[in-house]
This record gives structure tokens, C-alpha cells and sequence, in this order.
């Protein structure tokens, strides 16, 4: 009697398991094969690995401008283009000093605080995101994947720190230099902030590096959930603009 014909391999049985790629494998293909990151997180979002290369590399910024630029001269510069510039130059020399010593001490405290600042800040974006996408495009994401999408999706902000960090060892002038603008990656770099600053904090929304980062986030969200590629950037556009149309209405009427 012929034997009983063997039974059809299963797909798992013909295909191996893809191997889940390392945290080094992940941030590589952030910039050159984002799409396999984004999904990679489908079986596991982690975020540790992200967080880890943007808090060095912020760290490495915040050192060189303590040593290159000094927490006084970026005080002395942020006074210098604000709206109160002429009521401090009125003050006693002695109460201008105490200004600038409490204003320095906080912004150093608050630099170097800035790998605990990431978590919550990024935090507060992955909630917006989620919320957005999940009750208004019904995607079904988990909040941890889209903790995970906003952290991989800011890695291009690295990019923008090293050559901010270059700029101040290559003799960058102290007394010019905006540390809220420091590279010129946007418009506004080239505009005087003490002009029109509705025009400045627009002109700094067409940041290359932000946009990059718009780009990431809406594959990762697209990636991770129904929603089409289109939308999801879209999305997280509309929130990009509407942020930064809030921020330069209040620095304009400030």
C-alpha cells in the first residue's frame, strides 16, 4: 500500500523567524532604513538604547558650553535679545549680578539634568501622539510602542548637537552665540532674533532636523499601526505647527 502522502510544510516551518535586530541595529537603520526600526518595535519597544546616544551626546553639548561659551555669557546673551533687556540694564550692578549668578546656576542644573528632562518631555509627546492617533485616526498603537517611535524618531537630534558642538571648538563668538539656535539648520538662524520674533519662531519651524524628525515619527506611527503613512506625518505635523505658531505668538507679544 503506498504510503500516506506527507503533509504540507507550515509557512513558520518553511520561513526562519526573522532574528530581532540589537539596539545598535536599530538606531543605524533609524537613518538609513527607518521602516525596519519602526516595525522591529511590533515585538519589542524598547527605548533605552535611543535614550542612552541622545543623553551623551546632549551631555557632550552641555560640557563644551560650559568650558567654550560659560552658563554667565549664555545668561548675559538670552537677557540680552528678551523684551526685559532695557529693565535690566537699569538695575544696580550688584542686583544685575545676582540676577545672572541665579539664572546660570539654573540653566547649568537644568543642562545637565537633561537625560531625566528627555524622559519626561518625551513622555508628554508619546501621550499627544498616542492620543492623537489612537482616538482621532483609530490606529491601534500601545502607548509604550509610541514612547518607543518618539524616542527612535529624535535620534536625528544628535546630528544637530555635534555640529553645535563643533561650531563652539571651532572659535564660535560667545557673546553671539543663541544656544536655542545654534546651528544653521533653519532660516532663522540667519535672522536677528531681537527683530520680528513671530517671523523668527516661524522661520525656525522650517528646521531640517525637525522635519526629519516629523518624517520619523509618521513612518513609525504608520509602522506600528493602520494608519497610512500620509496621514500619520500629517498628524504630527499639525502638532509641529501648531506648537511652534503658539510659541511665536507668545514670544512676539511678550
Amino acid at each position: 500500500m503506498a504510503a500516506d502522502p506527507l503533509p504540507p510544510l507550515s509557512a513558520s516551518a518553511t520561513t526562519p523567524e526573522a532574528t530581532p535586530l540589537s539596539e545598535a541595529a536599530r538606531i543605524v537603520n533609524t537613518f538609513v532604513a527607518p521602516s525596519k526600526t519602526f516595525t522591529g518595535l511590533r515585538r519589542n519597544a524598547s527605548w533605552w538604547g535611543p535614550w542612552l546616544l541622545i543623553s551623551i551626546i546632549s551631555l557632550l553639548f552641555v560640557h563644551s558650553l560650559d568650558r567654550q561659551i560659560g552658563f554667565d555669557q549664555i545668561t548675559k546673551n538670552e537677557i540680552a535679545k528678551s523684551s526685559r533687556a532695557d529693565q535690566f540694564d537699569k538695575l544696580a550692578p550688584e542686583d544685575q549680578a545676582k540676577r545672572i549668578r541665579f539664572s546660570s546656576n539654573l540653566i547649568r542644573y537644568l543642562s545637565y539634568g537633561i537625560p531625566v528632562m528627555i524622559l519626561f518631555y518625551f513622555a508628554i509627546t508619546s501621550f499627544v501622539l498616542w492620543a492623537s492617533f489612537k482616538f482621532g485616526a483609530g490606529a491601534d498603537v500601545s502607548y509604550k510602542t509610541a514612547y518607543a517611535v518618539v524616542f527612535y524618531s529624535a535620534l536625528p537630534g544628535v546630528i544637530g548637537s555635534i555640529l553645535g558642538t563643533i561650531s563652539m571648538f571651532a572659535g564660535v563668538n560667545p557673546e553671539g552665540f543663541n544656544v536655542n539656535n545654534p546651528v544653521a539648520t533653519n532660516p532663522a538662524y540667519f535672522m536677528d532674533p531681537t527683530g520680528n520674533k513671530f517671523l523668527y519662531g516661524m522661520a525656525s519651524a522650517l528646521d531640517v532636523i525637525a522635519i526629519w524628525s516629523i518624517v520619523l515619527l509618521g513612518i513609525g506611527f504608520s509602522c506600528n499601526s493602520k494608519a497610512k503613512r500620509t496621514t500619520a506625518i500629517a498628524i504630527v505635523a499639525g502638532w509641529y505647527l501648531l506648537w511652534k505658531l503658539g510659541a511665536a505668538t507668545l514670544a512676539a507679544s511678550s
